[in-house]
């Protein structure tokens, strides 16, 4: 490997670290965004159908039964906004990120 090739894989390895990763929200879904983890919760936003979401961090709340299953974890997606993870596609039944300072 040159010089060069090793500074570009240097590169890609940085942009990707810094990537953030969105997951898919279920299909001909509009999903409540609440401001606390449970759907006691007040209803922030409702997201438009087709829309992908970052999950910052998790944490559990009140159990969901949703499209990819029941589940009490719910997704971090902004600055006080909250989904319930039976609705996100992660690809896991399980954390997939860090926990929530709530």
């Amino acid at each position: 490997m040159s010089v060069d090739e090793a500074a570009e894989a240097v590169e890609t390895e940085e942009q990707a670290g810094l990537a953030q990763v969105y997951y898919p929200v279920a299909p001909d879904t509009q999903l409540n965004v609440r401001n606390g983890p449970g759907t006691n919760y007040s209803i922030v936003k409702v997201l438009p159908l087709n829309t992908r979401v970052p999950v910052n961090c998790q944490i559990p709340g009140t159990t969901v039964a949703g499209y990819y299953g029941t589940t009490n974890i719910w997704d971090n997606i902004g600055n006080g906004e909250f989904v319930s993870d039976s609705y996100v596609k992660t690809g896991s039944d399980g954390y997939i990120a860090p926990r929530c300072n709530f």
